[in-house]
């Protein structure tokens, strides 16, 4: 699928969506643009001619075989003749000595090896009567109970009794019981098909089970071919109605997915992880991208939208915890209805497919969903086709497979970038700066105006503050060269002039006291009393 940048935003034709052989369908890029059903048909024609051609190699291989054995054993007849004769009675010769020297040594031995053959023969006979008697067992219960009583949670637990964590068994068996017992409630009431159902999915379980060591791809044409067959059963022989028939496969995938995630879900023979790592790695690296680049119409001044952003982020990152493909889509559709509300309320009008999928870009770069890549292969090998070849789940899934490729194939052309601007700007040498007054468009809103200008102010804010950082460590520097300045100058003072300490002059003494010294002061005043 060809994605187209222009000016005003990325702009995806719809018909670019849909299945490139011309179905109606919506294709997919890991389908090579085709829907589900034609990719099917083009992979079983592929593989066809594969099987052929390698039928007839082997063929020509060995016809060339077979013509230059005649030819050699015709030219060496006569020698071969004489010379297998000389080896068939030397073999003959060295296995009767071989054997008159064991008779000598064997006899304690070989009556020890037929006890211990005549042990284990009664013990496989043993063994074989204990089968034998549960096989039976086993073909009662089937005959006498309901189809869908038969395969009890224990099975699953025998099944899943290999998982190497106890407490990741422990929390699987709690959901897959959970499941088990709403797949039998939903089942009993369509009567005689659920019992079919039930048993096919049982017969399809164990299947897949000893098929674990094929291809990943191999697995999931298994998986789709089983759902073709059930809703094909449903709808011909059982006839039921599209709604049901849709509900049934929705709860059939619910059962069997469940069950096998664990196995198929980013398997150790694909590079799933890998690819998980570098489309992470590559969002990583553009975490420079801003809206304006790519003409997202979203103000997120807006605290609704806000709201609306934070809402979809959180369910494209969500839908790495569910187990079922229907539920992981869910998670798609919620995220985009999101981006579809936010659009809305910024642009006061509904919004458009052009819209949509910028904003889907942005969420996807800003959210950095978990193994992104591994999600979208699940959804793609073991979804119900039906889901993924029409209605919104379908429409949605496709647009998240264009955002991603979009993603990984990003450039500066595409930004409206120039390649030196857009290489610093992925090695992080600078970052975006701001756009100034005179290069907006008329048609921008005055939310991004304002968002520019208050950026514009605290770029400013910033260049002050660290202007008065500088001074204020300038001033700190004068400070401590005044300090010392005036303790030096304190110190050659006082070596200069020497601080003498003069000893304490004695006390005066009181004036009413006797003075022994001077008898010349004349006596104190004695108070005198005049009569009035």
């Amino acid at each position: 699928m060809s994605l187209k940048s222009e000016r005003r935003g990325i702009h995806v034709d719809q018909s670019e969506l849909l299945c490139k052989k011309g179905c109606g369908y919506y294709g997919n890029p890991a389908w090579q643009g085709f829907c589900s059903k034609c990719w099917r048909e083009e992979y079983h024609k592929a593989r066809q001619k594969q099987i052929q051609e390698d039928w007839e190699l082997a063929e020509r291989l060995q016809r060339e075989e077979e013509e230059a054995f005649a030819s050699s054993h015709s030219t060496q007849g006569a020698q071969s003749l004489t010379f297998s004769k000389f080896e068939e009675k030397k073999t003959n010769e060295k296995t009767r000595k071989v054997t008159t020297v064991k008779k000598f040594f064997s006899a304690s031995s070989r009556t020890g090896a037929k006890k211990v053959a005549q042990e284990k023969n009664l013990k496989q006979g043993q063994l074989g009567r204990e089968r034998n008697a549960d096989n039976i067992l086993r073909d009662l219960k089937e005959i006498f109970t309901p189809s869908w009583e038969l395969a009890s949670p224990t099975e699953a637990e025998i099944q899943e009794a290999k998982a190497p964590s106890p407490s990741i068994h422990r929390q699987a068996s709690i959901e897959t019981d959970r499941v088990s017992k709403e797949f039998i409630e939903f089942l009993k009431t369509y009567h005689k098909p659920g019992q079919d159902i039930y048993k096919q999915c049982k017969m399809f379980l164990e299947a897949m089970h000893h098929k674990r060591e094929l291809s990943i791809e191999e697995q999931s044409e298994c998986a789709q071919d089983f759902y073709q067959n059930v809703a094909e059963k449903l709808q011909t022989r059982w006839k039921v109605s599209p709604e049901r028939v849709e509900k049934a496969m929705d709860q059939i995938e619910k059962y069997i997915m469940t069950r096998l995630y664990k196995y198929v879900f980013c398997p150790e023979t694909t590079d799933d992880e890998k690819k998980d790592l570098v489309v992470q790695k590559r969002i990583r690296a553009l975490h420079w991208v801003t809206p304006q680049m790519l003409c997202v119409p979203v103000n997120e001044e807006i605290p609704e939208v806000s709201d609306m952003v934070v809402k979809a982020i959180t369910d494209i990152i969500e839908m790495d915890s569910k187990r079922v493909p229907r539920d992981k889509l869910a998670c798609i559709t919620k995220c985009s209805k999101h981006i579809f509300n936010a659009i809305k309320i910024t642009k006061n009008e509904p919004a458009s497919a052009d819209d949509f999928l910028p904003t889907l870009i942005y969420i996807v770069l800003k959210g950095n969903p978990p193994r992104l890549q591994s999600n979208i292969q699940y959804i793609t090998r073991f979804c119900n086709p039906s889901r993924l070849m029409t209605g919104e789940d379908g429409y949605y899934f496709t647009n998240l497979c264009c955002a991603v490729a979009f993603i990984e194939k990003l450039d500066a052309q595409s930004l409206n970038l120039s390649q030196e601007d857009f290489d610093r700007y992925m090695s992080g040498q600078t970052s975006p700066k701001k756009q100034e007054s005179e290069n907006w468009s008329p048609d921008v809103c005055l939310g991004v105006k304002q968002m520019y200008k208050n950026l514009d102010l605290l770029s400013q804010l910033n260049e002050r503050q660290e202007r008065i950082v500088s001074e204020a460590k300038k001033l700190e520097r004068d400070l401590i060269d005044w300090t010392d300045g005036i303790t030096k100058e304190v110190q050659d003072i006082v070596e200069k002039y020497p601080l003498e300490i003069k000893p304490k002059n004695q006390a005066l003494a009181a004036i009413d006291s006797e003075n022994v010294e001077n008898d010349k002061l004349p006596p104190p005043l004695q108070p005198q009393v005049y009569a009035g």
